[in-house]
């Protein structure tokens, strides 16, 4: 049995290799752009905040199997089913499929989306961000899951144990119809009303069209569950070829009048978020060799984006450890402007632009509104725009395997971290260059975030890593603030804007090279280091250096960097069966402590960095192909990747993470480009 893929493993039996937890990469991610939903290959959704991605958990049986909350559909306890996992072509409505000698049922997961959505802009700004509204019909604020049996039948147990704010507060659970939910009748069937939220089930039943088998039946009863703050629900289903049964969660909100959900609405619904899906997806421009894992990347970013303001945040998840039973346990569900200029370039180069508009604006808005006592910008966003970002930890909760503690918030949220002004000047200048000409306002706001830069290019800070104890004059931060200077003054020739203080940003970008070379270069070793202090520990951050034209891809000293990066660790180096680490966590204290696995955006960026390299030096491309689809094979069923990748290979850290896609496309579509350049 060890031996067994995940497809394989019986569905009773998936959980019991891990202790009552699935696997990271177990799961398949299904949103709205609103919230979103993690749903495990036992068909259960272990993770879902409600109503936005940064709302309170309602379901998080993922951080703590007992008192979590799940929603489960999956067969009965005496039957070992055989799980496949699949989207659906084209779009985010995920599939579960469990097959079995008697019979084989599907379990369709989604979020309706109107079929003729556009993102667009109207309306003047409210409070802290500017409202986003669509000519659509009404986005229907649904969970749906539809069981369908596909040949012969099958018994499946449904289990609701829903646990609201973080597993803290209690709520009152009513079955509305104590007897059988037949075709006809009202759908709601059943609420759950905490304090704050009030959610109600409604159930659909389409009975196929052969009449002789009956119709299937619904029959819940009330369970309390030790460690539970309020009662789920359970029932045992029977469907036979050709029936299906609709679970819909939604809010059941005060003297609204409730509508019966029919068959007839929820296949509407899923035909239009079909073809929402499709028509968006088709507006890529990529067409490479990776189309198939470029596209689903490009959707995984589209499920993290909040429509409302634009924002796309690092991952719809927080606390999944980046070490098993350590520390390392993040809250990911905010927008950092380090990914600023990341997202724009892909989202512009690969043809959308409403999605890259809409992400600007956001971008563009904290800019000017945000700044901080001393005039700096804080490092990340609530998806509205707020800063005020304070960590907690949820003690009561075991945290994924017995990883804590379960943190929500984040503490780096006002870290000093200098590197964000080169990210961010970066998405600015790209932001010009591919998609639409800046205004002068911006400008006003650019020269004054690079008057400020002047303030503290010599100060240490806590960087890329978030470091959470002493400030270093780290290296990428050094490189990151010459790009800021490098494309304000490019920005100000293309355009012809006045440049008042040219002659003291030109002379900081100079004299910020000067001292990378001298004081972030070892020469003994022959590389670049992790910072001036750190002067003799490796740090995969410098794979950035050529991406953002610092220096070129075959300068000596760089390749002698990346030679030295893909050494195995023991040997010096950062890379492991094909996989980057950022640094020797066990040599470079960091102020966090535990471990971490490899990380998934390093391991791109070193392809990357490959790839421009072997424009000049042709032995390069092989190697980063090999790298390339060595990384893949790392991924999800689902083609997902999450921040981290462990030493025995397993996904860690939080899923799927923003940053890990965008590295992907990236190197895909340059990896394309030097490929046809080489033909």
């Amino acid at each position: 049995m060890a031996s067994q893929t995940p497809e394989q493993i019986p569905d009773g039996q998936m959980r019991r290799f891990a202790g009552g937890y699935l696997p990271i990469e177990n799961y398949g991610l299904i949103g709205n752009m609103r919230t979103c939903a993690l749903v495990g290959m036992d068909g259960s959704v272990d993770y879902m905040c409600w109503p936005e991605f940064d709302s309170p958990t309602i379901f998080c049986r993922l951080l703590d199997k007992d008192k979590g909350g799940y929603f489960s559909i999956s067969p009965a306890a005496n039957l070992s089913c055989t799980t496949k996992q699949q989207y659906l072509p084209s779009s985010n409505i995920l599939q579960t499929r469990y097959i079995h000698e008697d019979g084989v049922v599907d379990i369709v997961d989604f979020f309706p989306r109107p079929k003729t959505a556009h993102v667009l802009f109207k309306g003047p700004n409210h409070s802290a961000y500017r409202e986003m509204t669509s000519v659509q019909e009404e986005l229907k604020k649904w969970l749906v899951r539809r069981v369908e049996c596909i040949r012969g039948r099958l018994s499946l147990d449904v289990e609701i144990f829903p646990a609201f704010n973080y597993a803290t507060e209690p709520h009152i659970t009513t079955i509305l119809r104590e007897d059988t939910v037949v075709p006809g009748c009202d759908s709601k069937t059943v609420t759950f009303h905490s304090d704050s939220v009030k959610l109600q089930l409604d159930v659909s039943i389409d009975r196929g069209e052969d009449d002789t088998r009956g119709c299937p039946t619904v029959r819940f009863r009330k369970v309390k569950k030790p460690g539970m703050l309020g009662e789920g629900v359970v029932a045992t289903i029977d469907v036979f070829e050709g029936q299906a049964i609709s679970f819909i969660l939604r809010n059941d909100l005060p003297n609204h009048v409730d509508v019966n959900i029919t068959s007839a609405v929820l296949d509407s619904q899923q035909h239009d978020t079909q073809t929402y899906w499709y028509n968006w997806i088709s507006k890529s421009k990529y067409k490479g060799r990776w189309r198939e894992v470029v596209q689903r990347s490009l959707m995984i970013l589209k499920l993290m984006t909040y429509e409302p303001t634009g924002a796309i945040i690092a991952a719809p998840t927080f606390s999944i450890p980046e070490d098993i039973g350590g520390v390392r346990n993040w809250d990911y569900r905010f927008s950092w402007v380090r990914d600023s200029s990341f997202t724009i370039y892909i989202l512009l180069r690969l043809g959308f632009t409403e999605e890259a508009d809409a992400y600007m604006d956001f971008i563009s808005e904290r800019f000017v509104q945000s700044k901080i006592s001393d005039g700096g910008l804080p490092i990340m966003f609530t998806i509205r725009g707020e800063t005020d970002i304070p960590e907690r930890e949820l003690t009561h909760l075991d945290g994924y395997r017995g990883s804590r503690p379960v943190r929500i918030g984040n503490g780096a949220a006002f870290h000093q971290q200098f590197d964000i002004y080169g990210e961010l000047m970066d998405a600015i200048y790209l932001y010009n260059k591919y998609g639409k000409p800046i205004n002068w306002d911006l400008w006003c706001s650019v020269r004054e975030m690079l008057n400020y830069v002047l303030t503290i290019m010599h100060e240490p800070d806590m960087s890329i890593w978030e470091v959470r104890n002493n400030k270093q004059h780290f290296t990428y931060s050094k490189i990151m603030m010459w790009v800021a200077f490098d494309r304000g003054l490019r920005l100000a020739d293309k355009r012809n804007f006045p440049c008042p203080n040219r002659a003291k940003w030109l002379e900081a970008r100079d004299t910020l090279y000067e001292e990378i070379m001298e004081k972030g270069y070892n020469k003994e070793m022959k590389c670049f280091v992790q910072s001036y202090e750190n002067n003799t520990m490796l740090d995969s951050s410098i794979l950035i250096a050529p991406l953002v034209f610092f220096i070129a891809p075959n300068d000596p000293r760089f390749l002698n960097t990346l030679d030295r990066i893909m050494l195995p660790p023991d040997k010096g180096g950062l890379t492991s069966t094909g996989l980057v680490y950022r640094y020797d966590t066990e040599l470079s204290e960091d102020g966090v402590g535990g471990r971490e696995g490899a990380f998934s955006m390093c391991t791109f960026w070193l392809v990357e960095a490959m790839t421009r390299a072997s424009v000049y030096e042709p032995k390069y491309l092989p190697r980063a192909v090999n790298l390339f689809e060595n990384m893949l094979s790392f991924s999800n069923h689902l083609m997902m990747f999450s921040e981290e990748i462990s030493r025995s290979g397993e996904q860690l850290g939080n899923t799927p993470q923003a940053f890990s896609h965008l590295a992907l496309i990236s190197a895909a579509f340059n990896l394309d480009r030097v490929s046809e350049f080489k033909r």
